[in-house]
């Protein structure tokens, strides 16, 4: 409210600021807003997963099931953005202990997408589908393994 009055009254002082001062000012969360949007974009990601999966099983469901389980990949993956920032998320992951499985989980994820609408290949989508899987699981792991959480170096 505060800030509401300086800009209206003329005195907002955000012209001295940086701009990454600015934009962080500006979609600074509470904490507990924070993790209600995670688990909100998590659950929605699980979601469309498991959506996908059972639409895996109607004729021509394999687009479907695609899309869907692709999105709530990226869905469950962006969620983890609500709790540390969307930039320093990106550092993290492209750090170099947790590189290869970044890269591995995208493009798992382009692929996927590749084998169903370029290529027509059913089995290569699932294999994708699979991989997406296992490397969902392995990014975790690796940001556990880089943190000290589960050995110690």
């Amino acid at each position: 409210m505060d800030k509401l009055r300086r800009v209206l009254s003329g005195q907002d002082d955000n012209e001295e600021l940086g701009l990454t001062a600015q934009v962080l000012d500006a979609s600074s969360l509470s904490y507990s807003t924070r993790v209600k949007w995670f688990v909100i974009c998590f659950a929605g990601g699980i979601l469309c997963s498991i959506l996908g999966s059972a639409l895996l099983f109607l004729p021509g469901g394999i687009k479907l099931f695609a899309v869907f389980y692709t999105i709530g990949n990226l869905a469950a993956l962006a969620s983890t953005c609500f709790l540390m920032g969307p930039l320093k998320q990106l550092k993290r992951m492209f750090e170099p202990t947790r590189l290869i499985a970044t890269i591995v989980m995208l493009l798992c994820l382009v692929l996927t997408l590749c084998a169903v609408f370029w290529w027509h290949k059913k089995g290569l989508a699932i294999i994708f589908c699979i991989l997406q899987f296992l490397s969902a699981i392995n990014l975790p792991i690796t940001h556990a393994y880089s943190d000290g959480a589960v050995c110690q170096r």
